[in-house]
């Protein structure tokens, strides 16, 4: 059931998104009033680091940012994390970034020219393999999005990660997954830089932070040298990991958004 929630500037709704059978939480964020189309934003997450805080409203605020800019904007919750049903598994985010595409793309509000993906790290990383796919996107904005995940090539780090992902709480059964291998095989499915290259002719933009303490700069320079034109690539002083913190990331990301997908580009 959705929730509909009305203030001067814009509209925002609770809603369910299906996904392999899986109830996703969302929230949708539409200008208003709106008289025509608007260009659309689909907000991905990256893995959390902590357990679930109702109380964070950190993606709230950027949705709502990017929706006063005129973006109708979507974020959600991939399996395993918030609200969402489901364990945590990087291959399986990529069916649930397909629904919620599906999803936004459906909406009448929305203008089906400028569709467009922003995602952060691990998020990231699943929105450069979903776009290589789906024509659909017109443009991609990644922050600190890594080239690949060799941090998890030994078994022996890859068992002691489940155990923490368990601690946090995205992973939830206890027979998950059932397959440690095929779990790690998603990883390396979904590694960027074997798709960065097939976001083109779309724009592509990466940010990353230099003193970024979990995906080095480097990964940023590794995907910008294999991606294709049209790319960009923004460095910003001093920002760490979490960039939807850092201003000049996120003054950017609507910059750079506005120049490509606005109505009027």
């Amino acid at each position: 059931m959705e929730n509909t929630t009305v203030s001067e500037n814009m509209e925002v709704r609770d809603v369910e998104i299906k996904s392999d059978g899986l109830k996703l939480a969302a929230e949708l964020y539409i200008p208003a009033p709106v008289s025509k189309p608007c260009p659309a934003l689909c907000i991905c997450h990256g893995i959390p680091a902590v357990p679930y805080n109702p109380d964070n409203k950190g993606y709230a605020a950027l949705a709502e940012r990017f929706c006063a800019a005129g973006f109708v904007t979507l974020i959600f919750n991939f399996r395993g994390t918030g609200k969402s049903e489901g364990n945590f598994d990087i291959l399986d985010w990529s069916h649930d970034l397909q629904a919620a595409l599906d999803f936004l793309y459906s909406l009448k509000e929305v203008d089906k020219r400028h569709f467009c993906l922003l995602g952060f790290s691990g998020g990231a990383a699943v929105g450069v393999y979903i776009t290589a796919r789906d024509p659909r996107i017109s443009a991609l904005a990644t922050c600190a999005c890594p080239a690949e995940f060799g941090f998890l090539a030994s078994k022996e780090i890859s068992l002691s990660t489940i155990q923490r992902f368990r601690q946090i709480g995205i992973i939830r059964d206890e027979n998950f997954p059932s397959s440690v291998e095929e779990w790690l095989k998603g990883f390396e499915l979904v590694s960027p830089i074997c798709w960065i290259d097939k976001i083109s002719p779309r724009p592509l933009l990466l940010v990353h932070g230099d003193a970024d303490e979990v995906v080095p700069l480097e990964h940023a320079h590794e995907l910008h040298r294999r991606a294709k034109e049209p790319k960009e690539l923004a460095i910003i002083p001093g920002a760490k990991h979490k960039l939807r913190l850092e201003e000049a990331a996120m003054a950017t990301v609507l910059d750079w958004l506005k120049a490509k997908c606005s109505p009027e580009s």
